[in-house]
Order: C-alpha cells, then sequence, then structure tokens
C-alpha cells in the first residue's frame, strides 16, 4: 500500500532534527516505500569513487543522502517560516495540502 505523504519533491522543507538541524532546502527526490527524501545542500556524505573510463581521477565527491520525512517540516511559502501540513477539499470537491499555521492552501 502507498502511504501518501506531505512532502512532494519541489518543496521547500526545514529540518527539525538530526545533525542538519535548522538548514532549508529544496527537496529532490521522495522515496514513498521508504519514507525518506533528498534535499538539496542537506545531510551531506562524503562518497569515495573508484577511477574509471568515464572518471580517470577517481578521487572523493561529496552528495546529499536521503533524510527521514518525520525530520523534515513543509516551509509555507506565502509566510516563509515553517508550518505543519493538512488536507482538506477546495472549492472543486478535491483534497489539497493547506498550511495548518496560515490556513492556506499550499
Amino acid at each position: 500500500m502507498k502511504v501518501k505523504l506531505k512532502i512532494k519533491k519541489g518543496d521547500t522543507v526545514k529540518v527539525i532534527a538530526g545533525n542538519s538541524n535548522g538548514k532549508t532546502g529544496k527537496v529532490l527526490e521522495v522515496f514513498t516505500d521508504k519514507n525518506r527524501a533528498i534535499v538539496e545542500g542537506v545531510n551531506m556524505i562524503t562518497k569515495h569513487v573508484k577511477p574509471s573510463a568515464t572518471n580517470p581521477e577517481g578521487g572523493l565527491n561529496n552528495t546529499e543522502a536521503s533524510i527521514h520525512i518525520s525530520n523534515l517540516m513543509l516551509v509555507d511559502p506565502s509566510s516563509g517560516d515553517a508550518t505543519r501540513v493538512g488536507r482538506k477539499l477546495n472549492s472543486d470537491n478535491k483534497l489539497q495540502r493547506y498550511s495548518k499555521k496560515t490556513g492556506e492552501f499550499i
């Protein structure tokens, strides 16, 4: 069963727990099966890259690692503050995300 998450690709989120606590970034990818997301510039790790034909130098690469959804909080586009997310029917009778802080649709 696929779970409905409150964070989508392209959202701006704030990290509320972990080593990257307090940082904000844009969601690059969401893994619904693992409840994890990759956020731009957050939870950076160093990967050792073996030399190959395409990359003869090899070396160390800094990349973003995934972070659990529970450690992320959506940033409200209108106010710029982190907010909890709810879902309610809009005027077209479709479920849409809304900010619990301001009450506006996202």
